[in-house]
């Protein structure tokens, strides 16, 4: 059997990110370890139990049948099999071997590298995911998180980035739908086969990201959504990106288990900030004080976080301009001491302002010039009035 069929086989058989299965490839090759998987194992135990789940879950098929079945359903999809014996293979999902270790327990055990990945969508894979960040968050999203995930996407899209996330409800079909708007690339990986639409609502929006961008998935086609696979998917939307942006999410939420992993994986993690009293930012604000999560609210932030250094700086934040930028500390005391409806002269400014006559004289002229003080025919000053925006009412 060749390694191309050995890896349908075996994602077929085994869930993603096994790290028994593995090990066991990355020792043998995927042909060997296909035969050592459907043999008799005799040791180690791990190895014995994950060859009785993968026997049982292939019944009485023929894996040479098996494989040909998910290539023929991904041919009538569209779809294509990208393996990591392919030069579009995107290896920045290789790193993700390095998340087993160091006494990694529960699922984050088998938070291993793809076997291979079912793809709908013309674009390169590895090409189209290089610059790219995922923008993640809650399904049940307030208008302010989908206001944010489409300004971050659009931003993002716009200046040649990739979107990712995880085409669900709320901020992720907010984010794909920016990014498309942009006219961008924008990924979706499911946590199912790509042949499977969830949510059945998203049948259009799956169809549009496969025109213009890229459906990707671990799962074989027929493969349903469970709710572990949709943790499982969130370490590989981590693993692609160079940074993760959680929008908004919750205490518990599936959000945060993208930021762990890519926390883990020493990815750029990001996230937005919310009102203090909202239970959909309860999961960012969490992020940004426990794993210390740069915080964002523009994507020339998120640039500036997951660009090359000196690429993107983000303009500092500043308040609305006024007419008093600009002034030394000097000039701003003697503009204080100007007095409003009545003038007065440049002697008594300095005495009020507590600087020296001279001092007075000097800096008048530049605030005349800009308009902030009116000199009279006599040489008495006032601080000049402006225009009410308030509407004009009646008196009663």
């Amino acid at each position: 059997m060749t390694v191309t069929m050995a890896r349908i086989v075996l994602a077929s058989l085994v869930e993603p990110g096994n790290a028994v299965l593995a090990r066991l490839v990355r020792t043998s090759g995927p042909a060997e370890a296909l035969r050592r998987l459907l043999g008799e194992p005799e040791a180690p135990h791990d190895l014995v139990t994950l060859s009785a789940a993968a026997k049982a879950r292939l019944g009485d098929r023929d894996p040479w049948r098996l494989a040909e079945d998910a290539r023929s359903a991904a041919d009538r999809l569209g779809a294509r099999l990208v393996t990591p014996e392919d030069p579009d293979w995107p290896t920045r999902a290789d790193e993700l071997a390095r998340m087993s270790r160091g006494g990694a327990t529960g699922i984050d055990v088998d938070s291993q590298p793809p076997v291979c990945l079912w793809v709908r969508g013309a674009l390169p894979v590895a090409d189209t995911v290089d610059r790219s960040v995922s923008v993640v968050g809650a399904r049940t999203a307030t208008p302010y998180g989908l206001y944010m995930a489409t300004e971050i996407s659009f931003g993002l899209a716009e200046s040649g980035w990739t979107v990712v996330s995880g085409g669900a409800y709320g901020i992720d079909a907010a984010a794909h739908r920016a990014a498309m708007s942009a006219g961008g690339r924008t990924v979706a990986v499911l946590a199912c086969g790509i042949d499977t639409v969830y949510p059945l609502a998203h049948a259009g929006l799956f169809e549009q990201i496969a025109d213009t961008g890229l459906l990707l998935t671990e799962w074989p086609p027929g493969a349903t959504p469970h709710r572990t696979r949709f943790l499982v998917r969130n370490r590989l939307i981590a693993a692609l990106s160079r940074g993760t942006v959680v929008v908004e999410a919750a205490a518990r939420s599936g959000a945060r288990s993208t930021a762990r992993r890519a926390f883990q994986l020493n990815r750029a993690l990001m996230a937005c900030p919310g009102p203090a009293t909202s239970p959909t930012s309860e999961g960012c604000h969490a992020e940004i004080r426990e794993h210390h999560a740069r915080l964002v609210t523009t994507p020339e932030q998120v640039l500036e976080e997951v660009g090359r250094i000196g690429e993107y700086l983000a303009p500092p934040v500043r308040g609305r301009a006024t007419e008093r930028d600009g002034l030394d500390d000097l000039a701003a005391r003697v503009l204080d001491a100007v007095p409003r409806g009545h003038a007065i002269s440049a002697a008594e400014i300095a005495v009020v302002a507590g600087v020296s006559p001279t001092d007075a004289r000097r800096n008048l002229p530049a605030l005349v010039a800009r308009e902030l003080v009116v000199e009279d025919d006599h040489g008495l000053f006032q601080t000049r009035r402006r225009p009410s925006t308030r509407p004009a009412g009646r008196r009663g």
